[in-house]
């Protein structure tokens, strides 16, 4: 519309049915615009709002793990999942362990069957070389 004086600015405004909001107070002369209130003070908070990122929280565990420690880890993975993040669990085989795979996949076992019915399994259970790797996530909210 180009430079208006102020009473015209609020005339046209109103006969709108909008609001004259400043957006630039430092200009010379200040910029306004005729617009949504509501709408303007919605886009300025989104474009603050922090962003929220998901980090992979890394357990690790053993092939050998006693029950208590491993309700331990249990409950950290729980935590790391309840605050958005995904959870890996990793468990490393040292010498003639990675012989008998299987020990890994019980300890694997108990965590799938606390955390399946709340998480997402994202990757099941994989030996790769002398370690084994799994990933959990939070659910998706519908």
């Amino acid at each position: 519309m180009g430079i208006v004086p102020l009473r015209e600015a609020l005339r046209i405004a109103d006969e709108r049915g909008l609001d004259l909001v400043e957006v630039a107070p430092n200009a010379n002369p200040p910029v306004c615009k005729i617009m949504d209130y509501g709408k303007f003070k919605y886009q300025q908070s989104k474009k603050q709002a922090p962003k929220k990122t998901i980090e992979v929280k890394e357990i690790k565990v053993r092939p050998t793990i006693d029950d208590h420690d491993l309700e331990l880890k249990i409950k950290n993975i729980l935590r790391f999942l309840e605050d958005g993040n995904k959870a890996r669990v990793t468990m490393f085989f040292r010498g003639r362990e990675i012989v008998r795979p299987e020990f890994g996949q019980r300890v694997f076992d108990k965590i799938i069957e606390r955390v399946q019915d709340k998480y997402t399994i994202e990757s099941f259970p994989k030996l790769q070389g002398k370690s084994m790797t799994m990933v959990i996530s939070p659910k998706k909210k519908q």
